[in-house]
């Protein structure tokens, strides 16, 4: 789990990224981001659909869980 809350963009980004390539490496083709702000639901999810993979985005108590999935 990548847990970018409180960070400002592209911070998060960065932090998904980094993550992805790392566990792609090892198999890994379920992601979750947590972030507390829309715009970096925004720009993860368009860094993550670019990159070939499905989000879905859900509502928590402080901020909003992006699931990643490999297409």
């Amino acid at each position: 789990m990548i847990d970018a809350r409180g960070r400002s963009c592209p911070e998060p980004v960065i932090m998904t990224r980094k993550a992805v390539m790392a566990g792609e490496k090892s198999g890994e083709k379920h992601f979750e981001v947590l972030v507390d702000s829309r715009v970096c639901v925004e720009n993860v999810t368009r860094y993550a659909e670019h990159s070939g993979y499905t989000v879905n985005v859900s509502d928590t108590d402080d901020g909003f869980k992006l699931s990643l999935d490999r297409k």
